[in-house]
């Protein structure tokens, strides 16, 4: 799917003939915000999978952190080169994390509230995100602690990033973007029972947030 994503990039924003789905998007549309704090998102679950690597030899964890990596080290570079070619910025300094979304209710900017049944945590940027404290006790664990601890982020996570894809598979303007993030939402919703199952073998409960 990736490659088939990858490969129709160029068709988004054509020319001014083109139809409205596939014009360069505004700077404030849904899909150039998606676009920005996906980015984000994927980039820390990037950082978390490449901690939990160096933490434990346990196989079935460090196969699944680098499956992770790789897909969203991948995704993120599509989105970023997306809004490279609609000469979009990647940071706009007066834009909330999910405002894209707020329009029709789906989320909030402010931490403490929730989003597809997700809470943005205090000290964190978007929801399902870890805080800086979670990251370093992620790093700073070892063996069973460190992949019950990963696997336990990871699921908060992949609810946040589940929530963010429906928002722009259903409100997104450009059909890419669109199937990129149905694609998200498919794959993460599996990964989410992996994790699930993954946590149940090592004796340990799911995310209270879960």
């Amino acid at each position: 799917m990736l490659f088939a994503v990858g490969a129709t990039v160029a068709t988004a924003g054509g020319a001014d003939s083109a139809p409205a789905s596939s014009r360069t998007p505004g700077l404030y549309s849904a899909d150039a915000g998606f676009a920005r704090d996906m980015a984000v998102h994927h980039q820390q679950a990037v950082e978390m999978s490449f901690i939990v690597r160096d933490r434990t030899k346990d196989e079935p964890v460090r196969t699944l952190a680098y499956d992770i990596a790789n897909t969203q080290a991948n995704q993120r570079g599509m989105l970023l080169g997306w809004l490279d070619m609609w000469g979009l910025p990647k940071v706009v300094a007066d834009e909330p994390p999910m405002s894209w979304m707020e329009a029709d209710g789906s989320a909030h900017g402010m931490e403490g509230h929730s989003m597809g049944g997700t809470v943005t945590k205090p000290g964190a940027l978007m929801p399902g995100m870890a805080t800086k404290e979670e990251l370093a006790q992620l790093g700073s664990a070892e063996g069973r602690d460190a992949e019950v601890l990963y696997l336990r982020l990871m699921t908060d996570h992949h609810k946040g990033g589940v929530a963010m894809a429906q928002g722009c598979a259903t409100q997104c303007g450009n059909p890419t973007e669109r199937a990129l993030a149905q694609g998200m939402v498919e794959a993460q919703q599996a990964e989410l029972q992996l994790l699930a199952d993954m946590l149940k073998q090592r004796g340990a409960e799911p995310p209270a947030t879960g």
